[in-house]
């Protein structure tokens, strides 16, 4: 009886937190951490939570696809994972494989339109990864509803390293200048993957550190992050819902503080002088406070502007 109360309380509460969301991030990433402690807890191999956490993997695809969300990234295999044993290592990289596959195969996948890519020093894989790597990207090759990049041998250093060394050979060669070397030119080196910047990282597990994962693409774009307690197989859609209202009141936030950047400057210097604050804060009036949104500055009041039918 008690469970079914809390059933429906939970339910409740989930679609109370869904019908207070509006724009869903673009771009998730999911740092998957707490599979061993899971399985520990309930006294199995660490296997048997990796297992569990792919089934928890395959819910967060759906959930991604119901909420409109683009672009999917998973923190499946890190280069610190090379140094687990021998045997967890092995049977870790016959779950990616087996997934990778069962994933690529997947009605829901096509039906979905998921375009699944692996990003990373693929080439340090087993053979049977980079197998089911290739597999999984030419059955999905075709599809740009949702991308799902998993990422396999993944350091966020050794990509910016890599990028870096790539760019310096540039430039010994004479095929780029040095003060030609822009935000593009690093991006142009990087793994290939993400089609656009990271809005959200989620951490499960309880830990509160990124570990290393898309510095550029999620830090540079000063990204939301979300930690939560439930080890990865725990995780559940309401949980994947507290992460995007962060997201959302992130992103207020940041909209608010834009706004009122730029209508202090047009209030101060006037909307001749910094058309550029002029503009943003056309855009970005809505993020403020109905009592914020007129502009005074020079003798002349600026009310907010009258929308058309």
């Amino acid at each position: 009886m008690l469970a079914r109360v809390r059933q429906i309380i939970r339910g409740t509460y989930e679609r109370l937190l869904e019908s207070e969301l509006s724009d869903p991030p673009a771009h998730v990433a999911v740092i998957q951490d707490g599979n061993r402690r899971y399985a520990s807890k309930r006294g199995g191999e660490p296997t048997d939570g990796h297992r569990a956490g792919a089934e928890t993997t395959e819910q967060l695809l759906e959930w991604s696809d119901e909420l409109g969300i683009e672009e999917v990234t998973l923190y499946a295999f890190s280069t610190e994972n090379f140094a687990r044993p021998d045997g967890e290592r092995e049977e870790l990289f016959d779950l990616i494989s087996k997934k990778l596959r069962e994933f690529a195969d997947a009605d829901r996948v096509h039906r979905s339109g998921v375009h699944i890519r692996a990003l990373g020093d693929i080439d340090r894989l087993p053979e049977r990864v980079t197998e089911a790597v290739d597999y999984a990207e030419s059955r999905t090759a075709d599809y740009d509803s949702l991308y799902l990049n998993v990422a396999l041998a993944y350091g966020g250093r050794a990509e910016l390293l890599g990028a870096a060394r790539d760019v310096a050979r540039r430039v010994a060669a004479g095929d780029i200048e040095p003060g030609d070397v822009a935000v593009s030119t690093i991006e142009s080196e990087l793994y290939d993957g993400p089609t656009r910047d990271v809005d959200l990282i989620i951490r499960t597990g309880g830990d509160k550190r990124t570990s290393n994962f898309l510095p550029w693409q999620a830090n540079g774009n000063e990204a939301a992050v979300y930690f939560c307690t439930p080890y990865w197989p725990e995780f559940r859609r309401i949980d994947f819902l507290r992460g995007i209202r962060t997201y959302q009141n992130r992103e207020q936030s940041w909209r608010q503080t834009r706004a009122r950047r730029a209508r202090a400057l047009v209030t101060a210097l006037g909307t001749s002088t910094v058309p550029d604050a002029r503009r943003t804060l056309d855009r970005l009036r809505s993020a403020l406070p109905s009592s914020e949104r007129t502009v005074e500055g020079n003798g002349v009041a600026e009310s907010e502007p009258e929308m058309s039918d």
